[in-house]
């Protein structure tokens, strides 16, 4: 019998399933739910630039497609919500969290706190 994962809709066997808050998951979303990224970690940040710099990356140069997608969209409008990233780009609110902390560990966006809500910018906002 086959399930679909509740996170990616993956098709996997059941027996390849693992159970987190009463969602049934595939093992990467699994794993991601239990170690999700951090937008506020040092160590990675110094990693990621470190890295970038060495591979001689600027701007988005190395990212994936949707991080370059969502830093795009970020720098079109200058400020967005995470909520209207996620109705623009059509994404979970999960997957948004991991994408925005790998962009904020490259040092590309921030989140800004203006007037109460909190907005993403480019980090040299």
């Amino acid at each position: 019998m086959t399930v679909k994962c509740e996170r990616c809709s993956i098709e996997l066997a059941e027996v390849d399933t693992y159970k987190h808050r009463d969602q049934i998951l595939c093992e990467d979303c699994y794993m991601g739910a239990l170690q999700a990224p951090k937008t506020c970690d040092v160590a990675a940040t110094q990693h990621a630039v470190k890295h970038r710099r060495a591979a001689g990356q600027t701007g988005t140069e190395g990212l994936l497609e949707i991080q370059k997608k969502i830093h795009d969209f970020i720098k079109e409008n200058e400020k967005v919500t995470r909520e209207q990233i996620m109705e623009e780009l059509n994404i979970p609110e999960w997957e948004l969290e991991k994408q925005v902390a790998i962009l904020r560990h490259c040092e590309l966006v921030k989140g800004r706190k203006e007037d109460g809500k909190v907005y993403m910018v480019l980090f040299d906002y």
